[in-house]
């Protein structure tokens, strides 16, 4: 009885959370797909929410087949002369096409067709993003504080700087900071790089270089996360904790930066891989997301909103990536069609899905075993 109900307790706490957010996500990128290009005038063959086998569907008056497949990792929008969900042309077929049938097909579509088509897929995503940062701003607002420094931690970054308790932060590298979230917000994507706080003490200002510490830190949860830190505090007495609250307008606007903030943190991310100044560990894969669902969903369905919007962006700029197979890689070989005047042939095209599958893969592999490597410590 106690292994039926861990069970229990396992799909509907981690699966279906897990299920829930990533049909939501894919469910938004491959409708952008299938919006744009039925606005295109292409015929569209299928719309899956999965991969695999079909578990329920139907076909529309438009000839569509709609349907929820058994893998729920992804999805795919099949396109009428595509060999295969990738969209990869089936040139057998178009050989033996009329006139009329190419011009309804993906690989016959005119160039700006083709991008417009493939482009609303990460586009959708981002939409979706800050259609529910939106949502979230507008119904619970936020919590905020002024970013005044109640207390400063012995050895770290701001000590060595001159921080003081009381001292206001005023901008950061000359970007201006208005709560102490910004200031967390900033530095946390910046561990081991050279930083200006400018601070207003005694109603002077001055400016105080000093360096995030690389810190691992764990979250409610248990979850070890690395960011960066200078070591300040704020409380309730000088931070003037409130909540802030919204108008329609005014969270979209709010969206719209939530998700920029979000896009901006992950290529700075990327550049702290490079450079070193962060471990490659934090990549996560489906493991690390059911996980995050679960864990979120026990908060509430703000929570778990919230995090769909995150991923949601990174579903968005993971497609973008210029690698074929991806929606990017699509758009990069119509940057060389526009150039060229003419298509990549399809022997150069194959070695390139190839090697972009391969890619892929790894990256998939290597996301995997950080999530196992995390689960076992």
């Amino acid at each position: 009885m106690e292994a039926v109900t861990g069970i229990f307790g396992f799909l509907t706490g981690y699966i279906v959370p897990f299920v829930i957010v990533l049909s939501l996500l894919v469910f938004a990128h491959e409708m952008g797909h299938y919006l744009v290009g039925r606005w295109s005038g292409i015929r569209i063959l299928a719309f899956s929410v999965g991969f695999g086998p079909e578990i329920a569907g139907f076909t529309d008056r438009h000839g569509t087949r709609w349907k929820i497949s058994a893998i729920p990792l992804g999805g795919y929008v099949r396109f009428f002369g595509d060999e295969d969900a990738s969209s990869k042309p089936d040139t057998d077929k178009l050989a033996s096409m009329t006139e009329e049938e190419r011009e309804r097909s993906f690989a016959g579509a005119k160039l700006w067709k083709r991008a417009a088509t493939v482009a609303a897929g990460p586009i959708a995503n981002f939409i979706l993003a800050i259609a529910i940062f939106t949502v979230l701003f507008a119904v619970y607002g936020r919590t905020v504080s002024d970013p005044v420094v109640a207390e400063v931690k012995p050895d770290s970054a701001a000590a060595a700087a001159g921080v003081l308790p009381g001292d206001l932060l005023v901008s950061i590298d000359g970007t201006k900071v208005q709560t102490f979230d910004d200031v967390r917000r900033y530095v946390s994507i910046r561990p081991n790089q050279n930083i200006v706080v400018t601070v207003e003490r005694n109603g002077e200002k001055m400016d105080l270089p000093m360096v995030p510490q690389r810190t691992d830190i764990t979250d409610q949860f248990g979850n070890k996360i690395e960011i960066g830190l200078i070591g300040i505090v704020t409380n309730e007495e000088v931070g003037h904790f409130r909540l802030q609250t919204f108008t329609p307008l005014e969270a979209l606007g709010e969206g719209v930066n939530q998700t920029w903030h979000i896009v901006t943190g992950t290529f700075k991310y990327i550049g702290n891989l490079l450079t070193g100044s962060m471990k490659a560990d934090q990549l996560g894969g489906p493991i690390r997301v059911a996980q995050a669902s679960g864990q979120m969903a026990t908060l509430g369905i703000g929570a778990l909103l919230q995090l769909a919007a995150v991923l949601s962006v990174s579903i968005g700029l993971l497609n973008l990536m210029p690698v074929p197979v991806l929606d990017g890689g699509h758009l990069m070989f119509y940057a060389v069609e526009a150039v060229r005047g003419r298509p990549l042939g399809s022997s150069a095209q194959e070695i390139a899905f190839r090697i972009g599958l391969a890619m892929v893969l790894t990256l998939m592999v290597f996301a995997t075993w950080n999530d196992i490597s995390a689960l076992i410590g």
